[in-house]
Parts: structure tokens; C-alpha cells; sequence
């Protein structure tokens, strides 16, 4: 793929009480699930939230060149309430990762496709909520990933 840098990306699914997080591989052809991170709603505004903590400490686990988040945009594609809040997470993460860059990606439908996806698989009930994110960052991770493919 000529233009796309080579390395590992982080797809993020920021949902009100939890966060998936997705990788992909160097080349930039699969996303895989990674882990399910519980929201810090508590902290201060100019403290970091544990959950941006964490995903910091994968981005150098993982030596991630980029970081891509979901961004809720509604059906009629405008961005309500939801899309403002992952909007203000995503600045805080810039502020923490930097200079990794964070991509915003429209999301609409990730969690639905991926909730479709784990029953086909039959994972349902308390066994999906707790990999949902996860999926759900695979997703959005995975999309990117093929619209950067579809590009070059």
C-alpha cells in the first residue's frame, strides 16, 4: 500500500461505561481484539483517566504508530451528544499519546454489527457484554483498515 506507514494500529470503541480496544498487525491487514477497559468517569479534568492510562501503556507495549477511534455518528450522519463526548476523549488522548496520532472513524453500527456477529457465534448474554467492546473496536479497526486498503 503505497502512502500507508507501516506498523501496528489501536482501533478504539469509547462506550459510556466501557472501552474495547482492537490492534492490528504491522502490515495493516487484520484487527484482533485486544481487551475491554472499564470508563474512569471520576477523575479530575486535568488528571489522567486510568482507562487513557492504559491505553498509553498499549501504545507502547504494542509500539502502535497511530491510534483509531470510533466516532458515533448517528444514521443521518450528524454528530449528537455521543459523538461530542468521544470527540472531548479523543483530545484527551492526543494530549496523553502525542506524538502518536488518534483518527477519528465513523463507527455507526460497529457495536450492532458486532453484537450480530458474537450471537451468530453464540456468545450471548453476560458472556457478550463483556467482549462487545472488544468486537466493537475490531470493527472500527478493521474498516479503517480496509478503506485505507480501498485508497491505494
Amino acid at each position: 500500500m503505497t502512502g500507508f506507514t507501516r506498523g501496528v494500529r489501536l482501533g478504539v470503541d469509547v462506550g459510556q461505561v466501557r472501552v474495547g480496544v482492537s490492534r492490528s498487525d504491522p502490515h495493516g491487514v487484520l484487527a484482533t481484539p485486544v481487551v475491554t477497559l472499564a470508563r474512569d468517569l471520576t477523575v479530575a479534568p486535568d488528571a489522567v483517566p486510568t482507562d487513557i492510562a492504559q491505553i498509553a501503556a498499549l501504545v507502547v507495549e504494542h509500539e502502535a504508530v497511530e491510534v483509531v477511534v470510533g466516532l458515533p455518528v448517528n444514521l443521518a450522519g450528524k454528530h449528537g451528544p455521543a459523538a461530542v463526548s468521544v470527540k472531548a476523549y479523543a483530545d484527551r488522548l492526543v494530549n496523553v499519546i502525542a506524538p502518536i496520532p488518534v483518527t477519528l472513524t465513523d463507527e455507526r453500527m460497529s457495536t450492532v454489527v458486532a453484537s450480530r456477529r458474537l450471537a451468530e457465534r453464540g456468545v450471548r448474554g453476560k458472556r457478550q457484554r463483556a467482549v462487545v467492546d472488544q468486537a466493537a473496536a475490531v470493527e472500527i479497526l478493521q474498516s479503517w483498515l480496509d478503506a485505507q486498503r480501498r485508497r491505494t
